[in-house]
């Protein structure tokens, strides 16, 4: 099971194996740089490609597997998600025996996607919220259920056709297949929340460098879905212009010495640059980097908590705020967003799964866990209940039961 972020600064592979136990782990790991996405979009092809390639061979010689194809995940800004709700009739023979059956799951589900969308646009996801069956609300699974109407609350998840398009072309041209896009902050959330956090209500803030996407989780089923133009390259700029060094000079500064909340400095630390063109290297105090970064990931914060305000919940949002990515690695950026949301906030690891746990559980690796958690559970519903591996192995075809059966008697 193979996880592909490919994020604006840099792609993430993930590899999960089942071991003899049947428990998932993570056995390969790899990242490059990534050079030709812009604001989670595709800006060069053939640049994209050989980032794609570079990080799952990278992942490859560590975990000793090939990989063939991949669950990929998609994001920018380009993503919109609305709630939508579909109403069918109970199918049945009689008045007695009207029983909420998948037919009718699905086809309500199919009443509740019939949106219109502009023909520019494609569906993602359709995630289910709740059911509610003759005026019954909150039910999570209404199969066999008795009843006569049934209704769907679900939340819909779009992106351009064209842009997801041109993400598989570059992961084919690289030699994988794409199995299915994953929406990246669906895939994030996936991996490091818990099921009390997304009852209570919870939003997940994905700090990416080209973007900031923010999913909302409420009474246990996405409830929001956006994406920020802004992420942590704008941080980085910022710092290159304001001090006159390169942006990957500015990029090194951010990750070492940059802060965002004064008081987890301590006294007149400074940080030595080398300077541009040869001129001699240039000493920084981090409190001056502070006074450039901060004001930016309060803009950040502020634009999503403008959002967050926006939406019509029943309640506070319980769970507080799980800031993720590699921006969520900024020191002090959990201390700024509690101030300004109000909320609980912590940074959002990936849960344990065994195997490589150190190369893993970092904030930026939340997508690309996520996208092997995703691909794991849908393999196992399309293949009742187990993995396409574990699937071949307890249902082996007839020629292998005849290979097996003639082992047995010979042997």
């Amino acid at each position: 099971m193979v996880g592909l972020d490919i994020g604006t600064t840099e792609v993430r592979a993930v590899i999960g194996e089942r071991n003899e136990n049947g428990i998932l782990e993570i056995t390969g790991v790899g990242y490059v740089d990534s050079t030709g996405m812009k604001k989670g979009v595709v800006v060069n092809i053939e640049a994209t490609l050989k980032s794609v390639a570079a990080a799952v061979e990278a992942a490859e010689m560590m975990s000793g597997q090939e990989v063939h194809s991949c669950w990929t995940g998609i994001g920018g800004s380009h993503i919109e998600g609305l709630n939508s709700r579909g109403v069918v009739a109970i199918t049945g023979k009689g008045r007695e025996t009207r029983e909420i059956g998948s037919e009718d799951l699905a086809r309500v589900i199919e009443a509740a996607r019939a949106v219109v969308i502009p023909l520019d646009r494609q569906v993602l996801e359709v995630i289910p919220q709740a059911y509610i069956v003759d005026d019954q609300k909150g039910i999570r699974d209404p199969l066999d259920m008795l009843g006569v109407r049934l209704e769907a609350e679900v939340h819909i998840i779009t992106c351009s056709v064209t842009i997801a398009q041109n993400l598989i072309k570059c992961v084919n041209r690289a030699g994988f297949r794409v199995n299915d896009l994953v929406l990246q902050s669906l895939a994030a959330g996936r991996a490091v929340l818990t099921e009390e956090e997304k009852e209570l209500g919870v939003a997940v803030i994905d700090l990416g460098g080209g973007t900031t996407d923010v999913l909302v989780y409420f009474q246990g089923a996405p409830y929001s879905t956006s994406t920020i133009p802004v992420g942590g390259n704008q941080v980085t700029s910022d710092i290159s212009i304001v001090k006159s060094i390169s942006f990957d000079a500015a990029e090194g500064v951010k990750k070492s010495a940059g802060c965002c909340w004064e008081d987890l400095l301590e006294g007149n630390e400074s940080v030595i640059v080398s300077g541009m063109g040869g001129r001699p290297p240039v000493s920084i105090p981090r409190s001056q980097i502070m006074q450039i970064v901060r004001p930016r990931m309060e803009e950040i914060f502020g634009i999503v908590k403008d959002r967050l305000d926006k939406l019509s919940l029943t309640r506070p949002l319980g769970g507080g705020i799980v800031l993720t990515g590699g921006g969520a690695q900024l020191l002090g950026a959990p201390e700024l967003a509690s101030h300004l949301f109000r909320l609980p906030v912590r940074i959002g690891i990936p849960l344990p799964m065994g195997g490589l746990v150190e190369e893993y559980r970092k904030p930026e690796y939340a997508t690309a866990v996520g996208l092997v958690l995703e691909g794991d559970e849908r393999e196992r519903r399309a293949f009742g209940g187990a993995s396409r591996a574990v699937a071949e192995v307890e249902d082996p075809s007839v020629f292998k039961r005849i290979v097996n059966w003639i082992r047995k008697e010979t042997f």
